[in-house]
């Protein structure tokens, strides 16, 4: 998406990030990764349909009920949020995950097709083994593109998520469970080490998709208020379709 870089940049000034790590934990999960990034499969869920993406967010357990009953949308899922799915036999279509949610839920997931979007980063170097138990991965990362990597923009997996959506070319995109208050959601990392990073990483990522906003191609639709963002009932999901 055009000026994700610059603003990418403003976000690892603000959060200390050095672009060294980075490519030090991207250059790892590249050399674990059996093959390169096919389109078509991303392609057949995601081009030109309505896409829910789902965050970990405190709202994200009264919402299950209503996601469960749409069957047919295609559901990328947030990290942690995989567990809470899981717990009601929802599947995912796509998981995109940074490793920091819970990892049996993660490599459950893992042991089937479904694609997982496993992104690298400074501090998760020491959790990328882990790919190697996973039939079908795609290996992304924030710094530039190499190798078998990809870079579809994002920070937090929520937001990583719904930039994947467009760089597919998403006819609607809808959040649910994407909340960005001062409550953290139980999924919505496996253990909180510092709240006020994990806060302050919440309010840039609300910061990003109202940017995203302005950019994006997609209708974009929220169960929360978040600007440039219509709103979305829980009991009008199954009718997105049509709107």
């Amino acid at each position: 998406m055009h000026g994700w870089k610059a603003k990418f940049k403003e976000i690892r000034k603000e959060f200390g990030y050095r672009e060294k790590d980075d490519f030090r934990s991207a250059k790892k999960l590249n050399s674990l990764l059996e093959k390169r990034f096919s389109k078509k499969q991303l392609q057949e869920k995601i081009t030109d349909k309505t896409v829910f993406i789902i965050g970990a967010g405190p709202s994200l357990s009264k919402s299950l009920t209503h996601i469960k009953k749409c069957k047919n949308i295609t559901k990328i899922v947030a990290d942690g949020a995989v567990e809470a799915l899981s717990k009601k036999d929802i599947k995912p279509d796509i998981l995109v995950t940074d490793l920091d949610g819970d990892l049996n839920s993660i490599r459950k997931i893992g042991r089937t097709k479904i694609p997982i979007i496993v992104h690298a980063h400074g501090d998760n170097q020491d959790k990328l083994e882990i790919v190697k138990d996973f039939a079908n991965v795609v290996g992304t990362t924030q710094t530039e593109e190499f190798g078998k990597m990809k870079n579809f923009g994002g920070f937090t997996d929520g937001d990583r998520c719904v930039f994947l959506a467009e760089f597919f070319n998403a006819d609607k995109i809808v959040l649910i469970g994407m909340d960005f208050g001062q409550e953290i959601g139980k999924y919505s990392k496996h253990k909180v080490v510092n709240r006020k990073t994990k806060l302050k990483k919440l309010k840039f990522g609300k910061r990003i998709l109202e940017w995203f906003a302005t950019k994006s191609k997609a209708d974009l639709y929220s169960t929360k208020k978040i600007k440039g963002y219509k709103m979305i009932r829980l009991v009008d999901l199954q009718c997105i379709e049509n709107f």
